[in-house]
């Protein structure tokens, strides 16, 4: 403590236990569930994320597609 040395580590183990992992979910063929959003719906998908995001969907940005709507570009 006096000679401030830190231990450290990582509780989702390594890269094989990873892929490991997601090997497993590709077979039993197990997704996340996504929903792709454009950035002008950031504001909302935070709104979901504090606490109405009870079945854990996660938001994806496209930003080619928040790219070409000109209503966004123009803001």
């Amino acid at each position: 403590m006096f000679n401030r040395q830190a231990i450290a580590g990582s509780i989702i183990g390594g890269m094989a236990a990873t892929q490991e992992c997601l090997d497993i979910c590709a077979k039993h063929q197990i997704w996340p569930d996504c929903q792709t959003i454009e950035a002008n719906k950031i504001d909302w998908a935070y709104e979901q994320l504090q606490g109405n995001n009870k079945d854990g969907t996660r938001y994806v940005i496209d930003i080619k597609k928040s790219m070409a709507n000109e209503a966004f570009i123009s803001k």
